[in-house]
């Protein structure tokens, strides 16, 4: 599979690539701040960026299985939560549609920009399964309609045509409706972000979004030739290129 070979390239580097967003782990937090204990599950949890925040604000009452289908994404995440001294996680290499986790076995699972890649019908279903009753399931994601928004939406030639693995919310509601989960809340999220330009040309040449894997080699450098003039016609100053993200978190229960 092409996007498999894809993140077993840049797994040695995807932490440095990717920004990692704090807001919804404190939300996580504090939803489960009466909880003695937490038995979870990341589903798609990468290299374990965002598990390393939820260690470090759960703490040792976080139980944790880490699950992703690209075996150098659990290479890098074991070594780095090792090096973090944390050894309340197992990690296991699985499909979000096939999980190796038995019923009822879990108070809470969360996925974090990974519901793109899944079969996401079938993942709910799983996540359902493996849920205990009133366990709770977090979707962090991205709208199509924020990602067109976002600076590579807007300036980035073909980006949002490439895109188009992203739901708009009326599509997650739709498929949520074929499940027993209910939608209990969606958070929004915005975030404020001022870089160089010279460093949103390294995050692209980096692939530091799976999209621009989408481009062969002549389009992407085509595009990216663009995409630093069109920065330099909407920006005055290149040092302090800014724009906002934007994000969703489905709560879901069981």
């Amino acid at each position: 599979m092409k996007i498999h070979h894809h993140f077993s390239r840049i797994a040695h580097k995807y932490e440095d690539l990717r920004t990692t967003d704090l807001e919804p782990i404190l939300f996580i937090k504090d939803k489960f701040q009466n909880l003695s204990e937490i038995e979870a599950a990341d589903v798609g949890c990468g290299g374990g960026r965002y598990d390393l925040e939820l260690f470090h604000h759960l703490g040792d009452k976080l139980h944790l299985t880490c699950i992703d289908y690209n075996r150098s994404m659990l290479n890098e995440l074991i070594q780095n939560l090792k090096e973090h001294k944390i050894k309340n996680f197992k990690a296991i290499k699985a499909l979000a549609d096939d999980l190796p986790l038995a019923d009822n076995s879990l108070d809470c699972m969360f996925t974090f920009n990974t519901i793109h890649h899944f079969k996401l019908l079938d993942f709910l279903k799983e996540a359902s399964r493996v849920l205990r009753d009133n366990g709770y399931l977090f979707i962090y994601t991205r709208l199509r309609s924020q990602n067109k928004r976002n600076i590579w939406g807007k300036y980035f030639s073909k980006f949002n045509e490439k895109e188009t693995r992203l739901y708009e919310l009326n599509e997650l509601e739709e498929i949520l409706n074929e499940t027993t989960l209910r939608l209990e809340s969606v958070e929004y999220f915005k975030y404020k972000r001022i870089v160089e330009l010279e460093w949103l040309v390294a995050q692209a040449k980096n692939h530091h979004y799976s999209t621009f894997y989408l481009y062969d080699e002549k389009e992407f450098e085509e595009s990216l030739k663009e995409f630093q003039e069109n920065i330099a016609r909407q920006f005055k100053k290149l040092d302090r290129i800014t724009w906002n993200d934007e994000n969703i978190m489905l709560v879901l229960e069981k």
